[in-house]
């Protein structure tokens, strides 16, 4: 399996994690079968080869998951890999760097600045984990 900051190095990647999020999103009932791989490639305008060369190493990554009803394939997001990548950031969003000197701001302005960025950090990471263990938790009981 690829590392996953390789796999969301690629832009069209997270291209359509993006449209499958949205899509997800936009489900009033979170009942969401999936979006379908022509649906991704409107949305992308790239070939149906291109989008499913993707969707592959998405599929490979654990990134997304895939529902086959025929011939057709519906592709859903998996935000449980993307921990990997939370865990990993979340000490960065932490520190405390000092760029006043190096950018000649004013140190008052900066300290507030920077209070305000570490809160609004804090509440953007806390949100997304909670966000993403209550998807989770919603997803076993419901058996997906």
């Amino acid at each position: 399996m690829a590392d996953i900051f390789d796999v969301i190095a690629d832009a069209t990647r997270r291209d359509i994690l993006q449209i499958l999020l949205d899509r997800y999103e936009s489900d009033s009932t979170r009942s969401h079968g999936g979006t379908s791989v022509s649906e991704i490639v409107t949305a992308l305008g790239l070939s149906q080869p291109t989008v499913s060369k993707h969707l592959k190493v998405l599929r490979e990554a654990g990134l997304v998951a895939v529902r086959e009803e025929g011939q057709h394939r519906y592709y859903r997001l998996e935000s449980s890999p993307l921990e990997t990548i939370e865990d990993w950031l979340i000490p960065f969003l932490s520190v405390d760097f000092d760029v006043s000197g190096a950018l000649g701001l004013d140190p008052a302005l900066n300290d507030q600045a920077r209070q305000m960025a570490d809160a609004i950090g804090h509440a953007v990471a806390d949100t997304t984990h909670r966000v993403t263990s209550a998807v989770q938790a919603v997803s076993k009981k419901l058996g997906k």
